[in-house]
């Protein structure tokens, strides 16, 4: 049975060393396990803030990241190498100063790739990439961490409150007239998030106050209550964001 659990540091730098330290951990356990990891990374300030911080972990070096398959949550369907791409601002926090196998850096695709402008195309060449590393029979790889920015609306990668991109069923989904700019996106869907063992909603500030509190509560119709691990579902907060928690205890 899938548990959730919320933790809160006291503000966005001490929030963004606590997730490296796990991310590193985790990464690391699962090598140990599967000879491998799986992570799905996600964009926003925070998340660079927590990529960097891995760069700075001395146990960072326990990990053969040549053996480490990286996937993005959602992207901007913009041309490669736009500063406003998820991928872009990953790279530069951390990823071109490790060694990675580029053929396990699955970045979605941009506006100038093979499929030019045709999003849908572009989604669901994302999806055959992901079967492709999943092996036969499987739509997905085995994640072993998904991790989640959570908007001020409690949107979660492109998947918006009331918008088509919260229903859609397959594993990604092409996004048209995001509530926040721009308006083309490329999104992994609710039913692939819920496939991962364990997704971290990662949240600071107070513009995030009242989205993390009822989504927490899981009483809304907000995408974030409704990205859930099959293992873990963790909550990764500063005091702020928390501030709307009923924590026990």
């Amino acid at each position: 049975m899938s548990e959730t659990l919320v933790v809160v540091a006291p503000d966005p730098d001490v929030l963004a060393s606590s997730v490296a330290a796990r991310l590193v951990t985790r990464i690391i356990d699962a090598q140990a396990l599967r000879g491998s990891a799986h992570v799905v990374l996600t964009g926003g300030r925070i998340a660079a803030k927590v990529l960097r911080s891995v760069g700075e972990l001395p146990a960072s070096g326990a990990i053969d990241w040549s053996r480490v398959d990286l996937w993005w949550g959602d992207e901007r369907f913009l041309g490669a190498g736009d500063p406003d791409r998820n991928e872009t601002q990953a790279r530069a926090a951390l990823l071109d100063a490790l060694p990675l196998d580029p053929a396990r850096v699955h970045a979605m695709p941009a506006s100038d790739g093979p499929d030019g402008d045709d999003a849908e195309a572009a989604a669901a060449r994302y999806a055959r990439e992901l079967a492709a590393a999943a092996g036969p029979g499987a739509a997905l790889p085995h994640f072993d961490v998904l991790m989640l920015g959570v908007g001020e609306d409690g949107h979660v990668a492109s998947i918006f409150p009331g918008h088509p991109s919260y229903d859609e069923a397959g594993v990604t989904a092409a996004v048209h007239n995001s509530p926040k700019p721009p308006p083309t996106r490329i999104t992994l869907t609710l039913p692939t998030i819920r496939a991962a063992e364990q997704v971290w909603l990662i949240a600071a500030g107070p513009d995030k106050t009242d989205a993390v509190g009822m989504a927490v509560e899981g009483t809304s119709k907000l995408p974030a209550a409704a990205a859930t691990g099959t293992a873990q579902t963790l909550w990764l907060l500063d005091r702020e964001a928390a501030a709307k928690i009923r924590l026990s205890g």
